[in-house]
């Protein structure tokens, strides 16, 4: 049960800097105060309310059978019923608020109005909230699986979206015109740097494993010259070309690699020192990157929902693309978690397990040098 409403809360009366939707919902309760019948009519729930007062207020009225018209005109038996049905969870909230609602009410006959203004201002407070769990679903490092709690919260996310879709017409301008906020860049300290080393150097001797992992690409690492390796080693790769740390060192010449910091000795030195398999390497980096682009597309939904000047609708459609960005990298990370399909089974035989790298137990390994920090 939320806490009453206390005696010195003014937050009704005189709050200090109120929102658009704290006059909406006062305007809307003003006209069913004047017209109590409306309240069956207006398509609102308690929680859409900003205010709790104002839901609790609302509830009562609902709660309460309307009078009379010519009965309420005359006295106020209704206003006291809707006051002493409310009171119980907000004892503080004073009988003089009902008459302050008429006075902030312009015209009765826009309570559908107001009532979508309320509607819509819940809906981005939701968006908002759900935007907010899954950034600190994916931020959290205590988590057994934040893999899966992520998902989940992903997934309500577009659940609270598609809900909402069919509650606000579509307009010209769908899209959010709030200026998207630059892409975090992904810290994943020693442990990722390592993880990114260890692949280079196992995809450079280990070529054909390549193949198979198309779903890891440059922008899932932390460093980007370990992105730009890795897609030396992959263009070569699929050209079918020669594979090993002197054509790697020559493709990333020919990309522009080599700089001041980045030398060919350097980074022969860094191909040079392979361990575990590339697959194992490249799961952790793509597992890395969901859990980054799941934070950088709850910020960037969350700068929608905080632009006052983007309708409900801009909103949802701006929340649904950036959640379709997180689907994608989601199913790259399926494809590289999911078992791979085992070969034929020779005749009289069953089929064998698939094989897949298992994790490297942290205290076999070992201490590299960074070609960038």
């Amino acid at each position: 049960m939320p806490p009453p409403f206390e005696e010195t809360d003014d937050s009704l009366t005189a709050p200090a800097s109120p929102p658009p939707v704290h006059f909406a919902e006062q305007a809307l309760l003003g006209a069913l105060v004047l017209v109590p019948a409306l309240a069956a009519e207006v398509d609102l729930e308690v929680e859409h309310f900003d205010n709790r007062i104002h839901g609790l207020l609302f509830d009562a009225m609902r709660t309460v059978p309307p009078p009379a018209p010519d009965q309420h005109r005359e006295n106020a038996d209704w206003l006291a019923a809707v006051h002493a049905e409310a009171r119980p969870q907000a004892p503080g909230l004073p009988h003089t608020y009902l008459h302050t609602l008429v006075q902030a009410c312009p015209a009765p006959e826009h309570a559908a109005a107001y009532a979508w203004m309320i509607r819509a201002d819940h809906a981005r407070r939701t968006v908002r909230v759900h935007a907010e769990r899954l950034a600190q679903t994916a931020s959290d490092t205590t988590l057994p699986h934040p893999v899966d709690a992520t998902m989940t919260e992903a997934d309500r996310l577009g659940e609270v979206l598609d809900a909402l879709a069919g509650r606000f017409a579509p307009h010209p301008g769908s899209l959010p015109r709030t200026p998207v906020p630059p892409d975090a860049v992904a810290q994943g300290g020693e442990e990722a740097v390592d993880d990114e080393q260890l692949l280079l150097a196992t995809a450079t001797e280990s070529p054909r494993a390549v193949q198979t992992m198309r779903w890891l690409t440059h922008s899932d690492f932390t460093v980007p010259l370990y992105g730009s390796l890795w897609r030396c080693i992959t263009g070569l790769v699929h050209r079918g070309g020669t594979v090993d740390r002197v054509t790697v060192l020559w493709e990333a010449q020919q990309a522009g690699l080599l700089t001041g910091t980045t030398t060919a000795r350097g980074l022969l030195d860094l191909l040079s020192d392979p361990f575990g398999e590339p697959d194992h390497w490249g799961t952790r980096i793509v597992t890395r990157a969901l859990l980054h682009r799941a934070r950088t597309v709850a910020d960037r939904i969350l700068a929608f929902a905080d632009d006052p000047a983007t309708t409900p609708y801009q909103l949802l459609t701006g929340s649904r693309r950036a959640l379709a960005d997180f689907s994608s990298v989601h199913a790259r990370w399926h494809r590289a978690t999911s078992p791979a399909p085992a070969p034929p089974a020779a005749p009289g035989r069953g089929t064998p397990p698939a094989i897949r790298a298992g994790p490297v137990p942290a205290t076999v390994r070992k201490p590299r040098t960074s070609l960038a920090r």
